[in-house]
């Protein structure tokens, strides 16, 4: 089986040698391929090119139409090429077909709170800090953190009160779970604790997770002290292990919270054939995207769009759909990858000083 040779002329006639994302369409016009180029006329007639065996050649031998959007530059392609790609999953697209998986630490808006690993956001009152690539990693440490801290990590069903609250349910109940036995959790299954003792729990874990407080690694480090002490060695390594899992956790979250802050700029980009894009950009998401102003008009809708973006209030995390959490990710990687970039971006305030008419 050949590849169309009337598709490959209708490409050759009427695509041009721009940036664009283009589109593969099967003889049922189940969608194929998802693809991006800066030449996107030279990059789809390649296909046709493709020696047998290759993922192209089995590619183009089963499309039936191709299509094509052109875009300004390269940095939106690389956007648009991701969004549709993880909205209509094509059969042949490797990267971004998958939904990755994201992980989120969230604090939960319950009377005792608790720290999850989740990989889901949800306009439920809580507050999630993210979003986090590893997983696995993240569920053990948030663990290791709820003990530390002695936070519940028993299900949001589980009856809690606290100590100040023994008037109004009665005598304490036999507690839950082992971890209460243990004392490694402050217990509101049974009442041990007043209402503000746990709050204060809480609140060293939200600064924990904001990169403000050592609190709990302080705490590590006592009780290890306090085994090595008394010769338990082993359990001294084990909290040692505890603690420099937590000190790398809280680096992590800092130089994320940093990163995070740090990709909230104005960036211009110059465009195909003089079309230069202004993007918007807070905390790595693409909040809009605007023409570069050549007029006294122009600057004033752009004036007014970065004060709408960076005047608002930030909802942070929280507010991430999975899609954006990608976006992040993603804005992030292009701007590590291509540091000369950076050159092209200004604060807000910095552009409005500059360039706000009169």
């Amino acid at each position: 089986m050949f590849a169309n040779p009337t598709l490959r002329e209708h490409v050759r006639a009427t695509a041009e040698n721009r940036p664009g994302v283009y589109r593969m369409f099967g003889p049922g016009e189940e969608l194929l391929y998802v693809g991006k180029s800066i030449r996107l006329r030279t990059r789809v007639l390649s296909y046709f090119r493709a020696p047998r065996g290759e993922k192209a050649w089995d590619l183009i031998r089963e499309t039936a139409r191709i299509e094509w959007d052109y875009v300004p530059n390269e940095f939106y392609a690389l956007i648009r090429e991701m969004k549709l790609i993880q909205e209509l999953q094509p059969r042949f697209n490797v990267r971004h077909r998958r939904k990755r998986i994201y992980a989120f630490v969230k604090v939960t808006a319950e009377a005792a709170p608790r720290v999850l690993p989740v990989t889901r956001v949800a306009a439920d009152g809580a507050t999630y800090y993210g979003p986090f690539p590893r997983v696995k990693r993240l569920a053990h440490i948030v663990r290791e953190l709820a003990q530390v801290l002695g936070l519940r990590d028993c299900p949001g069903t589980t009856p809690v009160f606290f100590d100040d609250q023994l008037e109004m349910f009665g005598s304490g109940q036999v507690p839950s779970c082992v971890r209460a036995d243990l004392r490694t959790c402050l217990a509101p299954c049974c009442g041990r604790p007043r209402a503000a003792e746990y709050e204060a729990a809480v609140e060293r874990a939200r600064r924990f997770l904001e990169g403000r407080a050592e609190a709990p690694l302080r705490d590590l480090e006592t009780l290890m002290q306090r085994a090595s002490d008394e010769m338990n060695y082993e359990y001294a390594a084990v909290l040692r292990d505890r603690i420099d899992r937590l000190r790398g956790f809280r680096d992590e979250l800092v130089a994320f919270r940093g990163r995070m802050e740090d990709l909230s700029f104005v960036y211009r980009v110059p465009g195909f054939a003089g079309d230069d894009r202004i993007y918007l950009i807070r905390r790595g998401r693409i909040r809009r995207e605007l023409r570069h102003p050549k007029g006294r008009s122009g600057r004033a809708r752009v004036a007014r769009a970065i004060d709408e973006v960076f005047g608002e209030t930030d909802l942070g995390p929280g507010a991430l759909a999975p899609q954006e959490a990608a976006e992040i990710l993603l804005v992030a990687r292009w701007f590590r990858l291509k540091p000369k970039e950076r050159r092209r971006t200004v604060e807000p305030d910095a552009w409005l000083q500059e360039r706000r008419p009169a």
